[in-house]
């Protein structure tokens, strides 16, 4: 049986408000990603996942839809959208589209019509509560943004839910007519020719009907009332699978796509097990795991062990997307920041699952520093100075070293183009074989002609300090060994790590160890015949 193209695949996510402008307003658009894709696929990637470009206010760049089958005329047209997918398929890429359906825009026309009366149509299209007895919100579930779930329209004299902000409503999956319009807008953009549909926070979609009231969580500094409590009873439901695998079964009726579901829980791991264990289910699933703080050695030994004890579940890992800081700056320390980019790469295109990049992660780019006057992120309004939002990681992607706004636009981009990356400038890299850029092409380029990286198992293996080292297995026999130093301190590996070296940085040789100097590491491949390698042996070769 063939392995089916996503699996093991590398992404490309795209951001399309800051990847290319086409149209010279300082937006990016369609036009200007399309323009771009010879670019992408340079990379050697498999796919490309583009973020939100349907119609809607912008609230939330576009995850608060208002109509879910056009697009918004700051991104293009549906012909500009249809241009977007014929270049991507000719030049061999995938398009995986982002699909957001656990909730609207509130200026969608259905939340008006549901908004209007109780007995009205889509009265129940999205979740509707009375106020509590004595008044107030119907329970003590917490919003993403900030206060209750919960908001009052005085037109219905009701409460409805927003589990992220007031003016993204959720809609309510346990309505028929809900999930027949969601899995039709599926059929739309597939039979558009989108190759795969990536589902966000799909596990948001059903909440608990009896509206219970989530148990307290005990934190010691909470950045907001949302963290005070276990989310047990306004998403994670068993109940949300029936939905999962309705949108699978739409899926298949389809040749070769694929559904890639972004998970955000408390258990993160657990559940991306549960919602791609079963075959039934989704194809694959990523969660926050890797898009916080650098877990620590035992923390990413813990998730690779509860996948590696799964073997039908299939997990996606991303560490940089357009939500959080870029993951050359949040996981590198000061002055680290190009090995730190380069060792994540590495490390993320060793792991056995379906990669996930952001764009500018192949570039090495750090986060922004943009001033309070340009900040556009709610969050970052709302959180500054102590949290400064996500517009850090969506500044305009960096295509000329020399040009006006790094070449992104003609005209003043809608975040300012941030100075340091001028030196990380893709056309500056393109002329640099040592640069970033040319060794994310040689690994992607590594893993796609390596079926140990692509589908091999992976073992977690001994290491000192904050090393983390694992082996990769293939089905002939091929044993890969990585060895990654990500912290700011030297530590050994053993030895024979280095014995077949096939990508390696800031090592050195002392004390008959392989030393890996902060942010070093080592690749080293063994062929099924041989037995030089140590690791699972009590015999050294010195």
């Amino acid at each position: 049986m063939t392995t089916p193209w996503w699996r093991g695949a590398v992404v490309y996510q795209i951001y399309p408000r800051s990847f290319a402008d086409g149209s010279g307003d300082g937006v990016g658009d369609l036009a200007g990603a399309t323009a771009r894709l010879p670019y992408v696929a340079s990379l050697g990637v498999d796919a490309v996942w583009l973020s939100p470009v349907f119609v809607s206010p912008m609230v939330d760049n576009g995850y608060d839809v208002s109509d879910y089958r056009d697009i918004d005329p700051l991104f293009g047209t549906l012909a500009d959208f249809d241009a977007f997918v014929a270049q991507a398929h000719r030049l061999g890429l995938k398009v995986i589209l982002d699909q957001v359906y656990s909730h609207t825009s509130d200026k969608h026309p259905w939340f008006a019509q549901s908004r209007a009366a109780r007995d009205g149509e889509r009265a129940d299209w999205y979740v509707w509560a009375d106020p509590a007895p004595g008044g107030g919100p119907p329970n003590n579930w917490q919003c993403w943004f900030g206060e209750a779930a919960w908001s009052w329209a005085a037109e219905r004299g009701q409460y409805y839910l927003h589990n992220f902000h007031p003016k993204m409503p959720d809609l309510n999956f346990w309505t028929d007519g809900v999930v027949d319009e969601t899995l039709a807008t599926a059929r739309f953009w597939l039979d558009r020719g989108v190759d795969g549909l990536r589902l966000d926070v799909c596990n948001y979609y059903r909440h608990d009907p009896q509206l219970r009231d989530n148990p307290p969580k005990i934190v010691a500094h909470p950045a907001k009332p949302f963290e005070l409590q276990s989310h047990d009873y306004n998403c994670d439901r068993p109940e949300n699978l029936v939905v999962i695998e309705a949108l699978r079964r739409t899926l298949d009726a389809y040749p070769d796509r694929f559904a890639i579901g972004e998970i955000v829980s408390e258990d993160n791991v657990g559940r991306v097990l549960e919602y791609t264990a079963d075959p039934a289910r989704l194809h694959s699933a990523y969660s926050f795991a890797f898009l916080r703080g650098w877990p620590g050695r035992a923390g990413f030994s813990a998730i690779m062990d509860a996948y590696g004890g799964a073997p039908s579940a299939w997990p996606s890992f991303a560490f940089s997307n357009h939500d959080t800081e870029r993951v050359a700056s949040r996981w590198g320390a000061p002055g680290h920041e190009p090995a730190a980019a380069r060792l994540f790469l590495a490390l993320l295109l060793c792991l056995r699952g379906t990669v996930f990049l952001y764009q500018g992660e192949e570039l090495g780019l750090t986060e922004s520093d943009v001033p309070f006057e340009r900040i556009t992120d709610p969050s970052g309004l709302a959180g500054w100075p102590v949290y400064k939002g996500r517009d850090g990681c969506r500044t305009p992607f960096p295509w000329q070293a020399e040009a006006a706004h790094l070449g992104f636009s003609a005209a003043e981009p809608w975040l300012p183009a941030e100075p340091a990356h001028a030196a990380l400038a893709a056309d500056r890299q393109e002329a640099d074989p040592a640069s970033t850029l040319a060794f994310a092409r040689a690994l992607i380029a590594w893993r796609k002609a390596t079926p140990a990286l692509r589908d091999g198992d992976l073992h977690i293996l001994a290491s000192p300090g904050e090393t983390v080292a694992f082996a990769r297995t293939g089905a002939d026999g091929t044993r890969i060994v990585c060895a990654f130093n990500p912290s700011s301190r030297p530590c050994p590996v053993p030895a024979e790590a280095a014995a077949r070296t096939v990508f390696s940085q800031r090592t050195q040789f002392g004390g008959g160890a392989l030393w890996l100097a902060p942010y070093g590491f080592v690749i080293s491949v063994f062929a099924p015949d041989d037995h030089s390698l140590g690791c699972d042996h009590d015999h050294h070769h010195h």
